[in-house]
């Protein structure tokens, strides 16, 4: 005899993979993951120019360089912890050597090498924009709730994962 609560389960799938939407196709994470970054990278990118001009991806260069020791790093390790091509990390030094943010200067061992140094007026700025950055990445993130955790795991993961081994 079946129970009265079976009546409301009745083509309830059993599998959650079987509902639509419970289980996003890859191409639907995908776009979710480029959306979001888009996104926030632009709301980001636009407080950053408005509040400390500054472009998100100068901001990122300069406080990569508060973290390197003696606030100084070649332009090939800029480039990859900003996931840039050099060409694209020579244009963003430019514009913060013209903003007297960074000094460039020749390698110690090898003359050959270039690197990018923070100055003075490039520490306070950074100072000043890290708390425009970081609140608004946080108040757009707190949309994640409880799912921030394992949302973090996932994609530190994936990134890892995706990571191109040189």
């Amino acid at each position: 005899m079946p129970r009265p609560e079976d009546a409301l389960a009745r083509g309830v799938p059993r599998d959650a993979g079987a509902v639509p939407g419970a289980r996003p196709r890859p191409a639907e994470t995908w776009l979710r993951i480029v959306q979001v970054h888009d996104r926030i990278s632009h709301r980001v990118d636009s407080a950053l120019h408005t509040q400390h001009d500054l472009s998100l991806t100068g901001f990122e260069a300069l406080r990569r360089l508060t973290e390197s020791p003696g606030e100084r790093a070649s332009m090939g390790e800029l480039a990859e912890a900003l996931g840039l091509s050099r060409a694209g990390v020579t244009s963003t030094v430019n514009r913060l050597v013209e903003q007297g943010l960074v000094l460039r200067e020749r390698g110690g061992e090898d003359r050959r090498l270039l690197h990018a140094r923070l100055t003075p007026a490039g520490r306070q700025r950074v100072a000043q924009a890290t708390a425009t950055h970081d609140e608004l990445v946080a108040h757009l993130l707190t949309l994640l709730g409880d799912d921030a955790p394992l949302v973090t795991d996932a994609l530190a993961r994936v990134s890892a994962a995706a990571r191109i081994r040189r």
